[in-house]
């Protein structure tokens, strides 16, 4: 009887532990050089804590999923947690940063009761978690997604503060502690927190499919939290692009019951330039949707809107017509650039298939078809989903090489949807598709390698109006907006302006900061997709300037960040094929960087370079271009003037 009694308080136990699903309640998760740890934890509610170099950088922060108002996440009870790891090569069809691309993490999912999981991954680049349901329903109605992004102290972020979930998404990264952000002060991504130690931590997001995009909002504390645009039921439209939600539903989605939801990412970065070179949104992209990509052609694209058609030196008449665009393709064949941009004027506004008198669409196409320049349609994107196939039949029979979409300015799951629903259509059609008013897209051009380029940035285009694409900003935006993917910021600006003789022309715009600095945007901003925003005419004034910019690639094998601060300045070094390519930009203040060229392989090598002149502080245009040779041991001094650059290609 003696030995019995314990024996039955064992197997009582047993029982207890088994039947309550305490058997485990905390788990850890490390990246594989083991440099962050994600540490989970299950009792009550799924928390989380992300660990730089045994040093929290996020700490208690939670998630859950409103499913058909019930809530995944809370009172969690774990089924079983399966543990795995990958490593792989990615070659992307398009290459932004790499041609090579090493997909390495460690990945923890947890098998919850009632139907769910939730996953994550632990990469080098950072954290990521994601949830997936398996509920018997075949469409369910999602009410909410708590996502809350908690620090330690109340650290420095860079936040795209927003208005509203109404917009174009083009807001400055400005800095403020966490503490001062009100729950009501929403953002678009990343916030890009400074997390102390030099490190910085990016919150974001990947693989939305079906779904809202991410936005997120203050806490009024140590904090961010995960906020979406709800689902519509009413929408009015103004003109013919301002397509507004005038009613809402209590629910910010309706979608599968069996699926995985959008990762959450945290990129991590040791120092200020490893964001430039983290891939971790690309990695957690859904694979290329499109089978055959062969006919995806990266490139520059000469553009008409940003220096309103002003071409002189000519005979005939300049604006939107048939002959302002010959000349357009004329100048791309010139000097090598693949396609032009029609933008808006081409057609009679609200019916894109109704083209105005003064263009002939099948005339231009031909033409730049004999010289070997494809055309781009700009079309705003209500008018487009109204006609969608008939129109998009109509560019494939003119032969017509893509779109670019605008005025969005939402998020919400209608237009996840219409993003991938254009990016398909296009993709069968072979089209490829830029996306303006809007940014959620940056983070799908890895599942749509077709999706060439997306805006939602505060580009160049502000410039005919404010003061608002400053270097500052300029040399802000690496950081921030480009660690979700592409922008088409626009650069290429042939009239530079200091502070004191810059001013917002809209027919004849001007840009602030140097001619270097515009320069160095072609090798700092990644475009595959990279426009030439000014005049062709004042290009062809500049055949010194062309000798860098038409032949500068937009797509690259290989990225290296030689020295970089934050919203300071930033040296990036790019490789496409056995050229390299060296861009260096700084805000306001005149700097003098050193860098070196251990990156380059042995032998002896030609670089041509291009520096602020030593009046740029007056004359923002002007600029020294210089010959020499160099090699691996070669030590560079950069003078860059107040919103200055430099620019250099490197080659044998």
């Amino acid at each position: 009887m003696k030995t019995l009694v314990p024996l039955l308080l064992t197997l009582l136990f047993v029982a207890v532990f088994i039947e309550t699903g305490v058997a485990q309640s905390s788990y850890n998760l490390r990246s594989p050089d083991g440099r962050i740890e994600i540490r989970i934890r299950t009792a009550g509610q799924i928390q989380y804590d992300v660990v730089l170099k045994g040093r929290a950088v996020l700490e208690k922060s939670t998630l859950s999923l409103d499913v058909e108002h019930k809530k995944l996440g809370t009172q969690p009870k774990v089924i079983d947690a399966k543990e795995r790891s990958s490593d792989q090569v990615v070659e992307p069809v398009v290459r932004q940063k790499f041609a090579k691309i090493r997909d390495h993490y460690n990945e923890l999912k947890l098998n919850m009761e009632g139907g769910y999981a939730v996953t994550f991954r632990a990469y080098n680049e950072g954290a990521a978690y994601r949830f997936e349901t398996s509920m018997p329903q075949a469409q369910v109605k999602i009410y909410g997604e708590e996502s809350a992004f908690n620090f330690p102290s109340n650290f420095l972020v860079y936040y795209p503060q927003e208005d509203s979930f109404f917009s174009h998404n083009e807001r400055k990264y400005l800095p403020q502690h966490l503490s001062e952000i009100a729950p009501e002060f929403l953002a678009t991504l990343p916030a890009v927190v400074d997390a102390g130690e030099g490190a910085k931590v990016a919150i974001a997001e990947s693989d939305v499919d079906s779904y809202p995009g991410l936005w997120l909002r203050g806490t009024g504390g140590n904090g961010l939290a995960a906020t979406f645009p709800p689902y519509p039921l009413k929408e009015s439209l103004t003109r013919d692009r301002d397509y507004r939600v005038v009613e809402s539903a209590d629910y910010i989605a309706v979608t599968a019951g069996t699926r995985t939801f959008p990762w959450r990412v945290i990129g991590i970065a040791d120092q200020d330039r490893d964001l430039l070179t983290n891939e971790i949104v690309y990695l957690l992209e859904k694979p290329s949707q499109v089978q055959d990509t062969s006919w995806i052609k990266p490139g520059k694209v000469a553009w008409d809107w940003w220096n309103a058609n002003n071409v002189y030196g000519v005979d005939f008449k300049a604006g939107v017509n048939t002959e302002t665009y010959k000349y357009y393709i004329d100048f791309a064949a010139k000097y090598g650039i693949p396609y032009i941009i029609l933008d808006e004027g081409w057609y009679k506004l609200g019916n894109v298939l109704e083209v105005v008198p003064e263009i002939n669409v099948p005339e231009l196409t031909a033409y730049g078809k004999e010289k070997n320049v494809g055309i781009i349609l700009w079309v705003v994107w209500k008018t487009l989903d109204d006609q969608l196939i008939p129109a998009l039949d109509q560019f494939e029979k003119w032969g017509v090489k893509g779109i670019k979409v605008d005025f969005m300015q939402r998020s919400d799951q209608i237009l996840i949807d219409y993003y991938y629903r254009v990016s398909r259509e296009c993709a069968k059609r072979k089209m490829l598709v830029d996306f303006h008013g809007g940014q959620k897209s940056a983070s799908m051009t890895r599942t749509w390698p077709n999706l060439i380029s997306t805006e939602g940035v505060r580009g160049m285009e502000w410039s005919k109006w404010s003061a608002d694409s400053e270097p500052k900003h300029n040399v802000t935006l690496p950081f921030t907006r480009m660690f979700l993917g592409p922008m088409d910021y626009t650069p290429g600006a042939m009239r530079n302006a200091t502070k004191t003789t810059f001013a917002p022309v809209f027919g004849q715009p001007m840009a602030l900061g140097t001619r270097c600095h515009q320069l160095a945007m072609y090798v700092v901003f990644e475009s595959p997709l990279q426009m030439l925003s000014d005049s062709p005419s004042n290009y062809l004034r500049e055949p010194e300037t062309m000798e860098f910019l038409a032949p500068v690639p937009t797509e690259w094998d290989e990225t290296k960040v030689l020295d970089a601060r934050i919203a300071e300045y930033v040296v990036v070094a790019r490789r496409n094929g056995k050229d390299w390519y060296l861009g260096a930009m700084t805000d306001w203040t005149p700097r003098n960087l050193e860098i070196d060229l251990s990156f380059l392989p042995d032998g002896n090598f030609t670089m041509e370079a291009y520096r602020d002149g030593v009046n740029a502080d007056r004359n923002a245009s002007d600029y020294k271009k210089t010959t020499t040779q160099v090699n691996k041991t070669t030590k560079l001094k950069l003078p860059l003037a107040s919103g200055g650059g430099w620019a250099a290609r490197i080659h044998q």
